[in-house]
């Protein structure tokens, strides 16, 4: 197991560096620094344009410019916004605001996917699998920005009325200015308050398709030689369900999971947009696209990109645990 987890672990930072360069080859193809300063008027001499360029080592060539990021990257710098600020430091902040809906809307998922996946193969064609293969159905053709707004609009608003006080929220991620006399529980119970209805939306909408995937993978073992085999020896149907069956359908589910953490990134964008979070999303649009910010591109993008590898990386090392014989391949 220890040499299978350096190997995995090698592999990830290659493929890590071969998508960092991937990355900065994108930024500088697609975004101009200097473009906000164009249409000035009056605009800005020439040797104002070639001052900047010398300051923002836009003169060296690519793979210069490129080993001067990342060797700031791998030091924790990741440059300067074009107002001044450091990237890293708002990096870390809108991270913590992204990272905690991401990581519990995954948890809450998975959770989900797996009970619901592992109902609908057991009873296969009966009413249970059939409502819950209706509801993933109808969860995966709606928009994600839609099925956020419905939760405002009729979630939110239904449950504070029935409690007759404000449980859920709709905007931002903690009331403003709370966090400035506001600690333990109270500080905790606001942040939950504001949590609940964006991580529903990235969780569920998640989850419907997840869910597809573990049936698919529980029905497969369920016809297999060796559950026929586990019942011939007497063990009940739940035990060799639970015991033999559910750890061999996992793995299907694990590299689902896997690569589905870039899409929840890109739907974090948007469920952020709709529920007004200040975070990653929002750095990514308002901050960086918007204000042709490389830097800021660049560490959402590398960021990212790590988010995958790292999550791809935790599930190479969970097939070892599910399944011994990987280990040896």
């Amino acid at each position: 197991m220890f040499f299978f987890t350096i190997r995995r672990i090698g592999a990830s930072v290659l493929v890590l560096l071969v998508s960092s360069f991937l990355v900065f080859a994108l930024c500088a193809a697609s975004f101009d620094p200097l473009s906000n300063y164009y249409n000035l008027n009056p605009r800005p001499p020439q040797a104002f344009f070639d001052n900047l360029r010398e300051q923002l080592g836009l003169n060296d060539n690519f793979f210069v410019r490129y080993w001067n990021w990342l060797s700031g990257a791998l030091t924790g710098d990741f440059g300067t916004t074009v107002n001044g600020t450091p990237v890293a430091d708002q990096l870390g902040t809108r991270l913590m605001v992204t990272g905690r809906m991401i990581i519990a809307a995954v948890v809450i998922a998975v959770i989900l996917a797996i009970v619901v996946g592992v109902i609908g193969a057991v009873r296969q064609y009966k009413a249970s699998d059939y409502i819950f293969t209706f509801i993933a159905y109808v969860l995966i053709a709606l928009p994600v920005f839609w099925f956020a707004a419905l939760l405002k609009e009729f979630v939110a608003g239904g449950i504070n009325d029935l409690l007759g006080s404000q449980v859920l929220y709709t905007i931002g991620e903690e009331t403003p200015g709370l966090s400035l006399y506001a600690s333990g529980w109270e500080l905790w119970s606001d942040r939950l308050g504001h949590l609940v209805l964006p991580t529903i939306s990235l969780a569920l909408l998640s989850f419907a398709a997840w869910s597809r995937f573990q049936r698919a993978a529980m029905l497969d073992v369920l016809g297999s030689d060796y559950m026929r085999l586990a019942r011939a020896k007497g063990l009940t149907y739940r035990r060799t369900v639970l015991k033999h069956g559910l750890r061999n359908a996992l793995i299907p589910l694990t590299t689902v999971v896997a690569l589905g953490i870039g899409t929840l990134f890109g739907g974090a964008i948007i469920t952020e947009t709709v529920f007004v979070w200040h975070g990653m999303g929002e750095y990514l649009i308002q901050d960086g696209i918007r204000n042709n910010d490389t830097n800021v591109v660049l560490g959402w993008l590398l960021v990212s990109a790590a988010f995958v590898v790292v999550f791809n990386l935790v599930a190479d090392l969970l097939y070892a645990v599910l399944d011994p014989r990987i280990r040896l391949s």
